[in-house]
């Protein structure tokens, strides 16, 4: 395990600047617990005061955990969830936030992955391109997406914020994925039109295509690759499960496609889609769940401005 504890110093001391001191709380589950200890102690070496819980394995990302984690969260200086299913984009992590705790969530997070990759990345540099991002995707209303392999999507972000997720979590209420590295955004209900060939990954390590057709913000046929293990973690949520909650734009130079949602969707020159939730991120969709797509060389423009062409961001 020390080369895990690599990546561990780097969130304690580096993304998330834990002081001597601060109260800790790390939230694990058995299929995560070696990770959840290697940081526990990054942060006890530092001086904080720490607490690690291992909760039971959630059902599906975006699926709320235990009220009892819910509620302890939100009394914590930081709160860093090294777990199997997504925390981000549930209430609990959203409540948390609002009172103050910064937060790392790390869904699908894998011992490969806190030795090398987008963990280690250079977070300053990612957090100057994130906001970049984010600035050019505030400044429009009409995002047009189009790949070779046949993504052809256009949706509004009329009056919506972009999310820069930099990988610093310094101050209360900071919040976002490690590894980091992406801008997104919640698209305006209603407004998703055309289809997006998923052609990096989705539905948990699954390297493959998926086909996902969208009317007014809905995906109304998904076919191909994993589609039927797609359709089921949909159907098990209800029906606000299709909405077109997400896009967001890879901007993590040191992340690779390895066919682990986490870290894909932080590759430079990707970008991403998201079924379910947004409520958590300017939305108003509570769906129980949310899934992301990865779609690799992308060409998106914003009000007809190229932002990025075949995967080259132009900011």
């Amino acid at each position: 395990m020390k080369s895990t504890l690599l990546g561990a110093k780097h969130i304690v001391s580096t993304c998330m600047a834990i002081r001597k001191g601060e109260n800790v709380l790390i939230v694990t589950d058995p299929l995560r617990m070696k990770i959840g200890e290697v940081i526990s102690n990054a942060a006890r070496a530092v001086g904080a005061k720490t607490t690690l819980i291992c909760m039971p394995v959630g059902i599906r990302h975006g699926d709320e955990p235990p009220k009892f984690v819910a509620t302890v969260m939100r009394s914590f200086d930081a709160v860093i969830l090294p777990t199997t299913f997504s925390l981000t984009h549930t209430q609990a992590r959203r409540r948390a936030s609002e009172a103050g705790a910064r937060i790392a969530t790390m869904p699908m997070i894998t011992e490969r992955m806190m030795r090398s990759g987008g963990m280690l990345a250079d977070y300053r540099k990612v957090m100057r391109l994130t906001r970049k991002v984010a600035h050019e995707i505030n400044d429009a209303s009409l995002v047009e997406v189009t790949t070779r392999a046949g993504t052809d999507l256009r949706f509004s972000v009329s009056g919506r914020m972009a999310h820069p997720d930099t990988g610093l979590f310094h101050k209360p209420g900071d919040w976002g994925n490690l590894p980091a590295g992406e801008a997104f955004v919640a698209p305006l209900e209603g407004t998703g039109e055309g289809n997006v060939v998923v052609d990096g990954s989705m539905v948990d390590n699954f390297m493959g295509e998926i086909d996902i057709s969208f009317k007014k913000g809905r995906a109304v046929e998904i076919l191909g690759g994993p589609a039927k293990r797609l359709l089921k973690i949909l159907k098990a949520a209800g029906r606000r499960a299709g909405n077109l909650a997400e896009f967001g734009v890879g901007a993590n130079p040191w992340a690779r496609l390895i066919g682990n949602v986490l870290e894909d969707e932080k590759v430079l020159g990707t970008c991403h889609i998201a079924l379910g939730d947004n409520s958590t991120f300017g939305g108003h969709v509570r769906a129980g769940v949310h899934v992301d797509g990865i779609f690799k060389r992308p060409t998106v423009t914003l009000d007809k401005k190229v932002l990025m062409e075949e995967g080259r961001l132009k900011v």
